[in-house]
């Protein structure tokens, strides 16, 4: 079912991609008086075509749902009727090609923005960002941050909730190297205190998260059942929320860490559990299932702990309202498109891991994990990806928008297009290039999951 999940979450999130970055392209194609005979979703056989009421465009998604593709009237691929000849792509003015090759990483960057813009406008709720936990071999520790201090700002950005700290002070870590923080101590007193990865000893971007050795400060969780994830392990076992967990496999369980600690030890084990259901006891037998995290094996249920009063006050919810979120929207964007920028040349120069690539492997289960959470991980991914296609797609490699953007401007330098021979051969070295990472990718994936 996990698979399932997976699968259709990854569909869908690409799905929704390709159709933004597609349609940029389309968009400004019209704009520009060009004649549009295809916008394609997907690859391969049709699985649905149509065309609308005077539009001469027909719209297809098609079987293969790793990309799309919007094809235009240009001499250079079949013979152009007279009339139509200042339809065509190829006629065009050197700009309007410039821009309609552009529109497409525009459209994902611009598409990641209102995202970023939505979820801190509806809001996200969290953990408070206190801290809870310090490892000794971790950067945290070595900083003068203490366990109760509550982080308010990461660079002077406000981290209201855990899971924004982090991803912040980890991607600024990436970026710069440091990272400057604001805390209140639990006696009410603020300080400035500074992460260094080089004086903690971070080899890898990717694991910044895992070695910074700081965890939340988490409110002891009676082991009580809160939401359950339709057809997952929980759900199949036939455990009900509200259902108090008693024991597993023979040993007292007094909390929800506890619980959670014997279900991500038992990965695809079968564990028999004791719960108290309306006062009376049941003998149930559940199996977690098997995912990869950090590279390694744990068990996962699909449930989420009943959170009461007293534990909803180590929660908040961060949102911005108006220009603020805007603002913040903007900045996040531009943050994350330098960010990929920079991991991208790291890796080229060896300073980064080629590890750090996620093939489609990787991408549908992270796809599959952020649905199974809920919909803001889930948009938050989409905006993520979105801001690395985007980014991606504007690199100077044949057969990207950014190769073409690139013969752009060497015909806007020489005052004449490259010569089709000389873009025929960049194309072929461009699929090489792309078709060996893609490779490398899946290798990547597969080696994360053998473990």
């Amino acid at each position: 079912m996990s698979i399932i999940i997976s699968m259709a979450s990854f569909i869908l999130a690409l799905g929704i991609l390709v159709t933004v970055h597609e349609f940029g392209h389309f968009w400004v194609a019209r704009k520009c008086g060009v004649k549009v005979l295809r916008f394609s979703v997907g690859f391969g056989k049709p699985l649905i075509k149509f065309k609308r009421k005077n539009d001469e465009t027909e719209y297809v998604i098609a079987s293969i749902p790793l990309g799309g593709y919007v094809k235009m009237l240009d001499e250079r691929e079949g013979n152009v009727e007279e009339s139509e000849k200042k339809l065509a792509f190829n006629n065009k003015p050197l700009l309007s090609r410039f821009l309609i090759v552009l529109a497409g990483p525009v459209f994902n960057l611009v598409f990641a923005f209102l995202v970023f813009w939505l979820i801190l406008t509806v809001g996200e709720r969290g953990l408070k960002p206190v801290v809870g936990k310090l490892d000794p071999a971790g950067v945290a520790i070595h900083s003068g941050i203490e366990v109760g201090d509550e982080i308010l700002a990461v660079n002077d950005r406000p981290a209201t909730i855990w899971r924004v700290a982090i991803g912040l002070i980890a991607s600024e870590m990436i970026d710069n190297g440091s990272v400057d923080l604001t805390v209140e101590t639990p006696g009410g007193q603020t300080k400035d205190i500074q992460f260094n990865v080089q004086s903690g000893g971070i080899p890898e971007p990717n694991d910044i998260v895992n070695k910074l050795g700081i965890e939340p400060f988490l409110p002891t969780l009676k082991p009580m059942i809160g939401n359950i994830v339709s057809a997952e392990p929980a759900d199949l076992a036939g455990l009900k929320r509200g259902d108090l967990i008693l024991s597993a496999n023979n040993e007292e369980v007094d909390s929800w860490q506890q619980w959670v600690s014997v279900i991500r030890a038992n990965p695809e084990k079968s564990i028999s559990i004791i719960v108290l259901r309306n006062n009376e006891r049941l003998a149930l037998r559940l199996i977690p299932q098997k995912i990869i995290e950090n590279d390694s094996p744990i068990g996962r249920i699909g449930v989420s702990p009943w959170v009461d009063e007293v534990s909803n006050d180590f929660y908040t919810t961060y949102s911005l309202n108006g220009f603020s979120a805007i603002a913040e929207a903007a900045t996040q964007t531009v943050h994350y498109s330098i960010l990929t920028v920079k991991l991208i040349g790291r890796m080229l120069i060896g300073e980064a891991s080629v590890q750090n690539l996620s093939g489609p492997i990787s991408l549908a289960q992270y796809a599959g994990k952020t649905a199974t959470i809920g919909l803001i991980p889930f948009l938050k991914f989409l905006a993520f990806v979105s801001v690395s296609l985007g980014v991606m797609n504007l690199l100077p490699i044949p057969m990207l928008d950014g190769g073409h953007l690139f013969f752009y401007l060497i015909e806007a330098v020489k005052g004449k297009p490259v010569s089709e021979k000389a873009q025929g051969l960049f194309m072929r070295v461009g699929l090489f290039v792309l078709l060996c990472m893609m490779v490398l990718a899946i290798f990547i994936d597969i080696g994360r999951i053998i473990g």
